[in-house]
């Protein structure tokens, strides 16, 4: 079955008129080659359209029917050209986002929000994973763009400063450090520590090791995600240290006090993304994304 637009057109013309004669006026041609498209059109798809005699035209029970998906079709292709421009322009498409636990205290929300409101036609996919992770799904086109720790990543990843905050010490709310408005790195001493993994959190253990004299402590867990962490700091199995914005988890239960002598924005998060990335829409979340730090 084999039909044109313009056949397509030609009938919508003649079943809206209901007269060849308008039809083909309306269409700046001549009567003879719109009977022929009409003809043609019926003969492609095997049915009759028009009730025709010297007097009337009619649409026939299938015509009325093909009236209704031909609006359709004409729609759909006057909407074509349109949605590929938004396409190549970035503001229609799909976009894939990896983020971190702790990425979705605040910035991962914010981003999103902007989304919707700049890029409507922009929708989002989310995948949690951790930054190493992050990194190979990039290279493997799995996600458009990550939320993650700066640590590790390679020079084919471009990235941009999001967020920069304080590192604070969680504590049991019955800890004597609870009631302290801030405590310098070098009172963490004697202390059950709970650690992130050198391995799965190697940002945050090392940011810890930087500025803690870990030795002096002793290690209770070792653990990779920070609601566990902070859950067995409310469980009062030690304290952590772990960024201000682990504040947001308001678990019951555990105090955040600050740590004076550490700069206040030790903590960074970055957004990452493939340069090479042929996704239009990328380039558009990345203007937002670098809103962040503006």
């Amino acid at each position: 079955m084999k039909f044109t637009l313009a056949q397509i057109t030609s009938f919508i013309a003649v079943a809206e008129n209901l007269h060849f004669g308008q039809a083909a006026e309306e269409l700046n041609m001549t009567q003879p080659p719109l009977s022929r498209q009409i003809q043609k059109l019926e003969k492609s798809i095997g049915v009759q359209l028009f009730e025709r005699n010297n007097r009337n035209v009619t649409l026939t029970p299938a015509g009325e029917t093909f009236l209704a998906e031909a609006y359709g079709l004409v729609a759909s292709v006057n909407r074509a050209p349109r949605r590929a421009q938004k396409v190549a322009e970035g503001s229609w498409g799909q976009i894939t986002i990896g983020c971190t636990a702790v990425s979705s205290f605040g910035v991962l929300g914010d981003l999103l929000s902007r989304i919707a409101d700049r890029l409507p036609g922009v929708s989002v996919e989310i995948s949690e994973m951790v930054t190493a992770e992050e990194v190979k799904a990039l290279g493997d086109g799995l996600i458009d763009i990550g939320l993650g720790r700066p640590d590790r990543v390679p020079a084919t990843v471009e990235t941009a400063l999001v967020q920069s905050e304080r590192l604070v010490a969680a504590v049991p709310i019955d800890h004597a450090f609870a009631h302290r408005d801030s405590l310098r790195s070098s009172e963490i001493s004697g202390q059950n520590l709970i650690m992130h993994s050198p391995t799965k959190a190697r940002y945050f253990y090392d940011l810890t090791v930087r500025y803690i004299d870990v030795g002096s402590n002793e290690i209770t867990h070792s653990l990779s995600q920070i609601l566990t962490i902070v859950n067995l700091v409310a469980a009062g199995r030690g304290i952590a240290v772990v960024s201000e914005s682990a504040a947001h988890l308001r678990l019951d239960g555990v105090v955040y006090v600050p740590l004076v002598d550490v700069p206040d924005g030790a903590v960074e998060l970055h957004a990452i993304w493939n340069p090479d990335s042929r996704n239009p829409a990328l380039r558009k979340v990345i203007e937002l994304v670098r809103e962040f730090s503006d």
